[in-house]
């Protein structure tokens, strides 16, 4: 009676192991697309980029001016700042803040 490898046995056991895995995977990611059709819900959906006008694109750069420069602001010169955004407006508001922050 002819003797077998050790290590063949444990190859053969491995590759049965890897398939019993790869088939656990594939039922796995039927189950997952079936679930996925059911809720409506896909993953590959793009999100739609918002439509914004002019003038709300303008908006929103002078807004994200106005926070970027009291970012680097002490309380007391946020308040100073805030005080001239409702009286004089952002733009000079930016402004004064450029010149607090030097």
């Amino acid at each position: 009676m002819p003797r077998r490898n050790p290590a063949a046995r444990e190859l053969r056991d491995v590759s049965k192991s890897f398939q019993v895995l790869a088939s656990a995977f594939r039922s796995l990611g039927s189950a997952l697309a079936a679930a996925e059709s059911v809720n409506g819900a896909s993953s590959r959906e793009t999100r739609r980029k918002p439509r914004l006008s002019l003038a709300q694109r303008r908006a929103l750069k002078i807004q994200g001016k106005y926070m970027g420069t009291m970012r680097g602001l002490k309380p007391r010169q946020r308040a100073q700042v805030k005080k001239i955004r409702t009286a004089k407006g952002v733009r000079a508001a930016i402004a004064a803040a450029r010149r607090m922050a030097r």
